[in-house]
């Protein structure tokens, strides 16, 4: 897009204003570094204009703090003293309808899995949230614990102005066909290859 501008322009009924501002649902899939660090990055963004953020983690552990999560949540709260900002909602593995992995068997797993999906179709069908990020949603998707028909379906019918962004490998055909933007993690080189274990800062 030289200079911001679309290489074209579809012949659809709208206004430049009503096209550019059309809700999207994003993808941030493949093999490489940086999807979920870059969904996380969006949702900062969305705060910044004063969005309804939810933040919805599919698989990382309820122990594990990631740094993004902090920093979301001290935004949430500056927005609550302050005004400034937009809310936030984070939930994780662990509480609520959130699930891990290492725990419970596979059943156990799958019925957890499909709640969590379950109480994202509710806040959808609410209009809940400005920006939705799904955060390694991809796995339960992939494993059979989250019915792909009904992803689909339900992001692509979404009502109102609401973003979703999904995260993770191995995303299905059908999602990548129902979005609007997708973006593919190559991955070139990793310090895991070279034997480095992950760091403050960088993984974390």
């Amino acid at each position: 897009m030289p200079q911001g501008q679309p290489l074209t322009v579809p012949d659809d009924g709208l206004t430049t204003r009503q096209r550019r501002n059309r809700p999207l649902l994003m993808v941030h899939t493949g093999d490489g570094k940086g999807k979920s660090t870059a969904a996380f990055g969006l949702a900062i963004r969305g705060w910044n204009q004063g969005w309804r953020v939810g933040v919805f983690q599919f698989v990382k552990s309820a122990k594990w703090r990631i740094g993004e999560q902090t920093v979301l949540e001290r935004l949430g709260e500056l927005h609550r003293e302050t005004g400034e900002g937009g809310p936030v909602e984070w939930h994780k593995m662990g509480a609520g309808w959130s699930w891990s992995k290492k725990q419970g068997d596979a059943e156990d797993h799958a019925r957890a899995a499909a709640e969590g999906w379950a109480e994202i179709k509710r806040r959808l069908a609410a209009e809940a949230h400005d920006l939705y990020v799904l955060d390694e949603f991809t796995y339960p998707i992939a494993w059979g614990w989250v019915d792909l028909d009904d992803v689909v379906t339900t992001l692509r019918d979404r009502p109102g102005r609401q973003h979703v962004v999904v995260t993770g490998r191995r995303a299905a055909p059908e999602l990548l066909e129902v979005a609007d933007l997708v973006t593919e993690m190559t991955k070139v080189k990793h310090p895991m290859d070279a034997g480095q274990k992950g760091q403050r800062g960088i993984e974390w």
